[in-house]
């Protein structure tokens, strides 16, 4: 599959979402099997690497950095601020909002002290400040773009307006937000704009947080810590309803000559060519076949097969839990999505 476009620079369409070497799922990998799994990566010829300052506090974009500083011109190195891990008086650490322009400056120096680069290719506002309107978010990020610490602007998890009003202050490179079969919220509206405005739109999730790839079949075995613990779809009775929506799946996975997780990447790829997608993994092999996937070409038929298989009316159970939705500003079908 041949290159597609990422803030100017042609990138695989398949990257590597590295939160899950440091964050979010659980006990993360030791530094040794998150450093060969990027060596991995780049064996492979992965050349995007997403990671974010939130990750592990900072941890990931050291890691990340450490790995790709050798190879650094060859790849595309994406970040994101305006949501952080911050220190509080107990010594506990808090998730928190912040897209006031000096909050980001603070978060672009930070970001690009651990990558140990210049320059990030790409650095995306990961959430919304309510508080800030997005004009002066993206306003700030467009000075430091001026200035050469950012090669390019992106957003995470907003709605078409929201791009709208953010592409007119400042030319918007990336719109990044989940998107799978079973995670369909950027159909609404967001996927058709990216493509309206030139914007690249980079799915994340893009195999549904493992159940696409057909190998979690039971979440009790999920870690104490694991945040799918806290989304309804991966609820026991949710989840239950939803295994039903995968033995066709498989079928028509076995019938092409792919694995699940193959056919689920190149479904999404197959929904523009402004698509990009960032599935993570801890297991080398998971990531040798998901770099397969850019072999699978998918024609109308199983396009249409897929569609009607899995999808916003079929999947039982919310994105997010109630607080986790009160900081994305996507489009839902329903409130109950």
């Amino acid at each position: 599959m041949k290159p597609r476009l990422l803030a100017g620079r042609p990138v695989k369409p398949i990257g590597l979402g590295c939160m899950n070497l440091s964050h979010a799922y659980g006990a993360p990998p030791s530094v040794a099997q998150g450093q060969a799994l990027l060596h991995r990566a780049l064996e492979l010829g992965v050349d995007c690497f997403d990671t974010a300052a939130l990750y592990g506090g900072g941890a990931n974009e050291e890691l990340v950095g450490r790995i790709v500083a050798p190879v650094r011109e060859h790849i595309t190195l994406c970040s994101k601020g305006g949501l952080v891990l911050q220190a509080q008086a107990d010594g506990t650490k808090k998730r928190v909002i912040d897209g006031r322009p000096q909050a980001l400056r603070a978060h672009v120096e930070g970001s690009l002290g651990r990558l140990r680069t210049e320059r990030i290719d790409l650095y995306f506002l990961h959430r919304l400040d309510p508080a800030v309107p997005v004009e002066e978010s993206v306003g700030e990020l467009g000075r430091l773009v001026a200035a050469g610490k950012l090669g390019a602007i992106g957003l995470s998890e907003v709605s078409a307006p929201t791009l709208r009003r953010a592409h007119a202050v400042h030319p918007i490179a990336a719109l990044q937000t989940e998107y799978s079969l079973w995670t369909r919220n950027a159909e609404i509206a967001v996927l058709a704009a990216c493509r309206e405005l030139g914007v690249a739109f980079v799915a994340f999730s893009p195999l549904a947080r493992a159940f696409l790839t057909n190998t979690l079949h039971d979440v009790a075995t999920l870690h104490a810590g694991d945040i799918r613990r806290n989304m309804p779809r991966f609820a026991p009775a949710a989840y239950a309803a939803n295994l039903a929506l995968l033995p066709p799946f498989v079928a028509l996975a076995e019938e092409i000559g792919c694995t699940p997780a193959q056919l689920a990447l190149a479904w999404v790829l197959a929904q523009g060519e402004h698509v990009i997608a960032i599935p993570g993994t801890t297991d080398p092999a998971h990531l040798q076949e998901n770099m397969g996937a850019l072999e699978v070409r998918l024609d109308a038929h199983p396009l249409r097969r897929l569609d009607a298989l899995i999808n916003a009316s079929r999947v039982v159970g919310a994105r997010y839990n109630p607080a986790a939705q009160a900081d994305v500003g996507t489009e839902r079908f329903t409130d109950a999505d």
